[in-house]
C-alpha cells in the first residue's frame, strides 16, 4: 500500500478523518447497488400487466440474468483495478465509477427496455471502477503493520451495510409498493449524494488513491519498476487460494438477492400482527444484522489475539465460512415445513440471515485488510479487482444454484450447499499452517504491537 509513515492525518473516534469518507461515499454507492439488487429479480418476474407490471419472466431466466449481471459488476473489478494501477489512481477511479453509477442508475428509471439493458450495462462499469478501488484506498490510510487497520476495514464494513440496510427498507417499498421504476431512480439519487459527499471530503483524501506513477516516493517508484520478489509472489499464491474460500461464501450467501429472495417471497408467512412484510425487507436483515454486530465481532477476534490464541486472517475466513453455511441448515428446515404445512415461518429465514451475517463478519471486511497486507503495490488495486471478481463468479455460481432449484428443489439445493461449505472449510484448515508460512510474516507486526502497546486499543468493546 501506499507509504503514510512520517505522514500526520487527522484524525475521529482514533481513525483517520479520510476512513469516514470513504465511509459515506461507499455507503451510498450500496445504497444503490443493493436497493435495485432488492428488487431486480422481483421485477423481472413480476406480471407483465397489472397495477405495478414487471417483465414477466420465468423464475429460472429471472435468476439466469441476475446471476450474469452480479457475476459482471464484480468482475469488472478487475479491469477498473488495472485502470488505476497504471493511469488513473484509484482517487480518479472511485469518482469516474460514481460517475457512471449515477448515471446507470437514473436511466434503469425509464420505463424502456433498451434504459435497462443500457442502465445494467453502466452500472457495471460504474461499481468496476469503484468497487476496488475505495477498498484500496481504505487500507491506503494506514501504514504496514497498523493494529488499526483490521477495525478500519470492519467500520468501512458497517458503512456499506448501513446503506444495505436503508436501501432494502427504502428502494424495496417503495419499488414494490409505487412502481419498480420509481425505485429505481430513488437508488440513483442515493449515488448521486454519495458522490457529492466523495468531492467535499477530497482534502482528507490528500495522501492516499494517487497515481504511484507521478509518487515523489523513492521507494513507491522502485517498487514499480521491479519485478516481484520471492516473498511478494508467496503471499500472491496464498491471496488466490483464499479466493477459492471467496467464491464459494459468496456463491452460497448470494442465495439472498436471488433463491431466498422469491423463497421470501412465495413459499413463507409474511403475516405478523395481521400485517403482511414485504418480501425486500428480508433483504434487509443481513445488513442490520452487521450494523449491530459488527464491532462486537472484531473485539471478539481482538480478545482471540490479545490472549495469544488462533486470529490470523485466513483462520477467520474459514471459521466464517463454516458459520455461514451452518445458516443453511435453517433453510433446509424452512423448506421441510413448507413441504409438510405449504408455508413456512419467517423465523428461519431471520436464524439463516443471522448466521450468515457472522460469517461475513468473519470473512469479507477481513478478506479486504488481508489483501492490503499482501498483495505488492504494483498490483495492489488489480488484487483487489481480482478478490471482487472472485465474488463475481460466486455470484454467479449463486445464480446456477438458484435455477437448478427448480428441477431438484429448494430442500436440495440449502443442505447442499449447507454440507459443502462445512466440507471445504474443514479441508481448507487441514492446510491453514502451510498456506500462512507463505505469508512471510505478513501480520506479525500487528501481534508485537498488541503485546508492546495493548492500550492502544481504546474501544472498549476490545479492551
Amino acid at each position: 500500500m501506499a507509504n503514510t509513515t512520517g505522514i500526520k492525518q487527522k484524525e475521529l473516534f482514533g481513525h483517520p478523518v479520510g476512513l469516514y469518507v470513504l465511509f459515506f461515499t461507499e455507503m451510498w454507492e450500496r445504497f444503490s447497488y443493493y436497493g435495485m439488487r432488492a428488487i431486480l429479480v422481483l421485477y423481472l418476474v413480476a406480471q407483465a400487466q397489472g397495477e405495478n407490471p414487471g417483465l414477466g419472466w420465468s423464475n429460472g431466466e429471472a435468476l439466469a440474468l441476475y446471476g450474469w449481471y452480479t457475476m459482471l459488476v464484480y468482475v469488472a473489478s478487475i479491469p477498473g483495478g488495472w485502470i488505476a494501477d497504471k493511469f488513473l489512481g484509484q482517487k480518479k477511479s472511485v469518482l469516474y465509477g460514481g460517475i457512471l453509477l449515477v448515471a446507470g442508475h437514473t436511466i434503469l428509471a425509464i420505463e424502456e427496455m433498451w434504459a435497462f439493458y443500457s442502465g445494467l450495462g453502466l452500472i457495471i462499469a460504474g461499481v468496476g471502477m469503484l468497487k476496488p478501488n475505495i477498498s484500496t484506498m481504505v487500507g491506503g490510510l494506514y501504514k504496514q503493520g497498523d493494529i488499526r487497520r483490521d477495525k478500519g476495514f470492519t467500520i468501512f464494513y458497517i458503512g456499506i451495510n448501513v446503506g444495505a440496510f436503508l436501501s432494502s427498507l427504502i428502494v424495496g417499498y417503495v419499488g414494490e409498493v409505487h412502481g419498480w421504476h420509481y425505485g429505481f431512480g430513488l437508488a440513483g439519487i442515493g449515488m448521486a449524494l454519495g458522490l457529492i459527499q466523495y468531492l467535499i471530503g477530497q482534502k482528507h483524501l490528500k495522501y492516499v488513491g494517487n497515481f504511484t506513477g507521478d509518487s515523489e516516493n523513492e521507494e513507491e517508484k522502485a517498487a514499480m519498476k521491479r519485478p516481484l520478489t520471492k516473498i511478494e509472489k508467496d503471499r500472491v499464491v496464498v491471496l488466490f487460494i483464499s479466493f477459492l474460500l471467496v467464491i464459494v461464501f459468496w456463491g452460497s450467501f448470494e442465495q439472498a438477492g436471488g433463491l431466498m429472495n422469491i423463497y421470501a417471497k412465495e413459499n413463507t408467512n409474511r403475516m405478523l400482527m395481521g400485517w403482511e412484510v414485504p418480501a425486500t425487507w428480508f433483504q434487509s436483515l443481513n445488513a442490520m444484522f452487521i450494523i449491530f454486530l459488527g464491532t462486537s465481532v472484531a473485539a471478539f477476534w481482538a480478545r482471540r489475539k490479545l490472549k495469544g490464541k488462533i486470529s490470523t486472517s485466513l483462520f477467520k475466513m474459514i471459521v466464517g465460512l463454516i458459520i455461514m453455511g451452518t445458516g443453511f441448515f435453517f433453510m433446509s428446515a424452512a423448506s421441510a415445513q413448507f413441504e409438510s404445512t405449504g408455508s413456512s415461518a419467517m423465523y428461519w429465514l431471520v436464524l439463516a440471515y443471522l448466521f450468515h451475517t457472522v460469517g461475513e463478519l468473519c470473512i469479507s471486511p477481513v478478506a479486504l485488510s488481508y489483501i492490503t497486507k499482501l498483495a505488492p503495490l504494483k498490483y495492489a488495486s488489480l488484487m483487489m479487482g481480482v478478490y471482487f471478481a472472485m465474488t463475481g463468479f460466486g455470484n454467479k455460481l449463486a445464480g446456477l444454484l438458484g435455477e437448478a432449484s427448480e428441477s431438484l428443489g429448494e430442500f436440495a439445493i440449502f443442505t447442499g450447499i449447507a454440507i459443502f461449505c462445512v466440507s471445504f472449510g474443514a479441508l481448507v484448515m487441514v492446510f491453514r499452517n502451510k498456506l500462512e508460512k507463505l505469508t512471510h510474516g505478513a501480520e506479525d507486526n500487528e501481534r508485537e504491537m498488541l503485546e508492546q502497546e495493548p492500550y492502544e486499543l481504546a474501544d472498549p468493546e476490545i479492551n
